[in-house]
C-alpha cells in the first residue's frame, strides 16, 4: 500500500514538473507570433518572409525532435531537457537584441553610408537565430515522452499524458497573455503622434497612412524585442527548476518500474544492437506509426493556423483589434485546448478502450465543423460570436494533438516512445511548409479566404487518414508486460 501511495505521489509530481518545464519552452517559442506585427512595422519584414521564418523553424524543430528522440531513448531525459531550455533562453536573448547586432554588422562592413537597409541584414540574422532555436526546441518533448511512459501504466497513459499535454496550451497561453496583454500594449514606444514615423510604418506594412491599422502598429513600435527578453528570463528560472526537481524513472527514487523492466541508458554495443532491432520492428517497420505521422501533418497545419497566424489572421480577416485577437487566442489555448485535452484523454481511457486513434477521429470531425462555422462569420461579428467556434476549435484540435503522440507511444512502447514521437514531430512540423510560408504567401497574394479553405482541406485529409487505421489495436505491449505493470501498481 505504501508503494502505491509513493508511486502515485511521484507520478503526479513528475507530470507537474515536466508540464512546467515544457510550458517554459513555449514561452521562448510562441512569443514570435506576437512580435510579427512589430517586425513588420519597424523593419518592413513581409508576411511571406515571416512565413519562411515559421516554416524553417518548424522543419528544423521536427527534425530535431526525431534526432533528440533517438538520443533521449539512450540517455538521461533530465539532462537533455534542462540543457535545451537554457540554450533556448540564450538564443531568445540574442534574438531580442538582433537589430543592434545587425547595426554592428553593417558598421563593421563599412556599408552604413551605402544605403544598405538594416532590415535586409536583420532578416538573415534573425532567420539564423530562429533556426537554431528551432533545433534546440526539439529538446523539450522527447524527454517528457520517455519519462512519462516510464512512470505511467498504458491503461492510464491517455488520461495522464493528456493532462501533461496541457503544458502546450498553458505555455502558449502564457506567451500570448504576456506578449499580447502586457508587453505589446505597455512596453512599446508609442509613435502614433509622429507623422514621419507613421508614414514609415505605413510604407513598411504597405497600407495608406490614414488607415487605422497603421496607428495600431505605431502604438506597439519597438515592443517586439521584449517579447523575447522577458520570456528568456523566465526560461532561465525554468532551467534551474528542472535541474532540481526532474526525476527520470521510478527506480531513481527507489520504486519498482511501472511497465516491464527499467529502460536503461544504452552504453554497450550489445545493448545498442538489441535496442536498434527493437526500434526497427516497433517504429520504423510499424505501419501504424507512419499513419499517425501523416495524420499529425494535417492536424498541425490546422493547429498552427490558429497558433502562429492567430493574431494576424484574426485582426485582418475579421476586423477585430489586437486585444480582441489576443483574447480569442488565449481562450483557444487555455480554455478550449486544456478542456479538450483532459476530456478527450479521459474519454480515450474510459469510452474508447485506450484507442486514441478512435477518439482522434471524432475530434477531427468536430474540427472541420468549427472551421466552417468560423469561416462563414462575416467581418464585424461580435467578439462573443467569434469566441464560440474558435474556442471549440481549440477543444477539438488539442484532442488529436495530444492523443496521436499517446497512440505512438503506446505502439512503440516505453522502449522507443521518444523515437516514435520524433517521427511524428518531423511530420507535424513539416506542416509549417504549408502553415508557415504557404499561408504567408497565400495571404499576401490571394487573401485570407483561400487560407481558410486550405485549413478545411487539411482537416478533411486528417479524417480520411484516421479512418484507414480504425481497426488497429490500442497498444504494442504484450500481455506479460501489461500484467507486470498492473501487479507493481497493486503492491
Amino acid at each position: 500500500m505504501q508503494t502505491t501511495k509513493s508511486l502515485k505521489y511521484w507520478q503526479w509530481r513528475t507530470i507537474i514538473v515536466t508540464m512546467i518545464g515544457y510550458a517554459m519552452f513555449y514561452l521562448v517559442r510562441k512569443n514570435f507570433s506576437f512580435s510579427m506585427p512589430g517586425l513588420q512595422a519597424d523593419f518592413g519584414i513581409t508576411k511571406t518572409q515571416l512565413g519562411i521564418f515559421l516554416t524553417l523553424h518548424g522543419v528544423i524543430y521536427g527534425l530535431s525532435r526525431f534526432v533528440v528522440g533517438i538520443i533521449t531513448d539512450r540517455s538521461s531525459a533530465r539532462k537533455v531537457m534542462s540543457l535545451g531550455l537554457l540554450l533556448c533562453a540564450i538564443v531568445n536573448i540574442l534574438f531580442g537584441t538582433s537589430d543592434v547586432v545587425a547595426g554592428w554588422v553593417i558598421s563593421l562592413a563599412g556599408k552604413a553610408g551605402n544605403g544598405v537597409a538594416i532590415g535586409s541584414v536583420l532578416v538573415y540574422i534573425m532567420g539564423t537565430l530562429w533556426l537554431i532555436n528551432g533545433f534546440l526546441q526539439g529538446m523539450g518533448v522527447p524527454p517528457c515522452t520517455k519519462t512519462l511512459t516510464q512512470w505511467i501504466h498504458p491503461s492510464e497513459l491517455a488520461t495522464k499524458m493528456s493532462i501533461w499535454n496541457m503544458s502546450h496550451s498553458i505555455g502558449a497561453g502564457l506567451a500570448m497573455a504576456l506578449c499580447g496583454w502586457f508587453i505589446m500594449p505597455h512596453l512599446g514606444i508609442n509613435m502614433s503622434a509622429d507623422p514621419d514615423v507613421v508614414a514609415t510604418i505605413a510604407a513598411n506594412v504597405k497600407l495608406d497612412p490614414a488607415d487605422p491599422k497603421v496607428l495600431a502598429f505605431a502604438e506597439h513600435f519597438g515592443a517586439w524585442r521584449w517579447c523575447f527578453l522577458i520570456p528568456a528570463a523566465v526560461a532561465v528560472l525554468g532551467f534551474l527548476f528542472l535541474l532540481v526537481f526532474f526525476k527520470d524513472s521510478p527506480s531513481d527514487v527507489g520504486l519498482p518500474e511501472v511497465v516491464g523492466k527499467k529502460k536503461a541508458i544504452v552504453t554497450t554495443p550489445e545493448e545498442a544492437a538489441e535496442h536498434n532491432a527493437f526500434v526497427r520492428k516497433h517504429v520504423y517497420g510499424n505501419r501504424i506509426i507512419w499513419t499517425l505521422a501523416i495524420t499529425n501533418f494535417f492536424v498541425y497545419v490546422v493547429r498552427f493556423a490558429a497558433l502562429d497566424w492567430g493574431p494576424t489572421l484574426l485582426t485582418e480577416s475579421k476586423d477585430i483589434s489586437m486585444a480582441s485577437a489576443t483574447t480569442l487566442c488565449v481562450l483557444f489555448e487555455l480554455l478550449g485546448g486544456n478542456l479538450g485535452m483532459v476530456f478527450w484523454g479521459w474519454a480515450t481511457d474510459h469510452w474508447f478502450k485506450n484507442k486514441a486513434h478512435h477518439s482522434s477521429l471524432y475530434c477531427m470531425i468536430g474540427v472541420a465543423v468549427c472551421i466552417l462555422c468560423f469561416y462563414v462569420m462575416p467581418k464585424g461579428s461580435s467578439l462573443w460570436m467569434l469566441v464560440i467556434p474558435f474556442t471549440l476549435l481549440g477543444f477539438f484540435i488539442y484532442g488529436p494533438q495530444a492523443l496521436l503522440g499517446v497512440c505512438a507511444a503506446q505502439h512503440a512502447t516505453n522502449k522507443a516512445s521518444a523515437t516514435a514521437n520524433g517521427i511524428l514531430g518531423i511530420f507535424g512540423y513539416a506542416s509549417t511548409i504549408i502553415s508557415g510560408f504557404g499561408f504567408g504567401f497565400i495571404a499576401d497574394h490571394y487573401g485570407w479566404n483561400i487560407v481558410y479553405v486550405t485549413i478545411m482541406v487539411m482537416a478533411c485529409l486528417a479524417i480520411l487518414s484516421l479512418v484507414t487505421m480504425w481497426g488497429a489495436k490500442a497498444t504494442g505491449y504484450d500481455d506479460t508486460d501489461l500484467n507486470r505493470g498492473e501487479a507493481a501498481e497493486a503492491e
